[in-house]
């Protein structure tokens, strides 16, 4: 059965390190020896900031790197990973959200995965092929590690780690793949494993953003997405992609938390009320139909 260690903090820096190092303690992580390319893959998906709870907040990802630094070595090589999509391009996204910034000060890499060197390769999900292309960054790496964010998603309805590799996909026009996008995800994820995933729950995106004050993490972005699932509201066998990603071998649902208290999270998760999910799906069906007219007049 995975372990996921659930952390109460706040937005300070110091004590955001410290409750990381806290949650990587309880679920007994520790950094292989042999580790000399980590690829960190944050949750950049449009232009919005941390503090609306969509975005994965830099200083968060400034102080993993710090403690990847202290616990394994100042010389390890650390890219901070992130791909163009259908509405958001990484060279403005870099920039808006405050990494162009954090990587100069920490001294990391900052890499476009749409415009890194790729291999092509073929995966199987729920007996349909999948042909993807894998950055050299991302096939590389001796550490995968995945730090999304909870937020509720129209379709899959929950995003989380598994839905955050969906990023490291570097094609850019990524709305082909949403009328597939449960197994879409399954397969990305089974040619690019997460290593270790550390949620920012600090603030978190649901009815409304609010600060949750809380860290998850795990080796297992099965187990850790079932349990994101369980603080928003949302039974996880009721979310396709996680139930196939458990039949697909990447992780287990059955989990066990550790730390803090599971209820403490989810009565304070801002969860959403039906009137409002039908609201938003009225909204992205919308949206996506945009898109796509978008898509056919660039062609033509």
């Amino acid at each position: 059965m995975a372990t996921v260690s659930l952390v109460r903090t706040n937005s300070n820096y110091s004590n955001m390190k410290k409750a990381i190092q806290d949650s990587l303690d309880l679920i007994d992580f520790r950094f292989g020896e042999k580790t000399e390319k980590v690829a960190i893959k944050p949750n950049m998906c449009y232009y919005w900031d941390y503090s609306t709870g969509m975005t994965t907040d830099p200083k968060f990802v400034a102080a993993v790197v710090g403690i990847i630094r202290e616990r394994l070595s100042q010389d390890v090589q650390i890219s901070i990973v992130e791909s163009d999509a259908s509405a958001m391009k990484c060279r403005y996204a870099f920039k808006i959200l405050g990494y162009e910034k954090m990587v100069k000060e920490k001294n990391v890499s900052l890499v476009n995965l749409t415009l890194d060197r790729k291999e092509n390769v073929e995966v199987k999900v729920d007996n349909r092929s999948y042909g993807f292309e894998i950055p050299d960054t991302i096939r590389n790496s001796d550490l995968l590690l995945n730090i999304p964010k909870i937020k509720y998603m129209t379709g899959v309805k929950i995003s989380c780690a598994l839905k955050n590799i969906f990023g490291c996909n570097p094609y850019p026009k990524k709305f082909r793949y949403h009328p597939d996008l449960d197994r879409v995800i399954v397969a990305l994820n089974k040619v690019m494993k997460s290593d270790l995933c550390i949620v920012d729950g600090i603030v978190v995106s649901g009815q409304y953003p609010t600060k949750l004050g809380l860290i998850m993490a795990s080796k297992d972005p099965v187990a850790i997405d079932s349990m994101a699932a369980e603080i928003a509201g949302i039974n996880p066998k009721h979310v396709r992609h996680v139930m196939l990603a458990q039949m697909e071998g990447i992780g287990k649902m059955a989990c066990k938390n550790v730390g803090e208290n599971l209820e403490y999270f989810t009565e304070r998760f801002p969860r959403k009320n039906a009137k409002q999910e039908a609201r938003e799906t009225i909204l992205s069906f919308g949206a996506a139909m945009l898109e796509k007219l978008h898509l056919i007049f660039s062609v033509i």
